[in-house]
């Protein structure tokens, strides 16, 4: 599905993504005390959150319409990221954290979104 509109619900549910990726993240930055990263990355936080709300007025009723159903898939994405590191970590690796984890699967769950985005739009 090509647009060329300027907003579209599928790059509002991946900045929203990258957004909870970003929060999940925190931990890791609080656990291991690094105060500068954790400043860094609340500033990115809101200026994402910023181009979102943004994002969020240039939509039509109906691609807002649209926005729940993809960040539905999104948080699908997003456990089975989760599930898919915890599984990793258990067979692979002998020490991991809550805050690895989480992380770790979060991220993973955004690459499947966008992933899933981009194979959709290619039929």
């Amino acid at each position: 599905m090509k647009s060329s509109a300027p907003s579209t619900p599928e790059r509002m549910s991946v900045a929203l993504g990258l957004c909870l990726v970003m929060l999940a993240t925190l931990p890791r930055y609080i656990a291991g005390g690094h105060e500068t990263h954790q400043s860094l990355l609340l500033m990115a936080i809101v200026a994402v959150l910023a181009f979102v709300i943004f994002q969020w007025r240039l939509l039509t009723a109906n691609a807002r319409q649209r926005l729940p159903a993809l960040l539905g898939k999104l948080a699908l994405c997003l456990l089975v990221g989760v599930a898919v590191m915890g599984l990793w970590h258990v067979l692979f690796s002998d020490w991991f954290s809550w805050q690895l984890l989480l992380s770790h699967g979060a991220t993973l769950g955004l690459l499947l979104h966008a992933l899933n985005l981009w194979r959709g739009a290619k039929t």
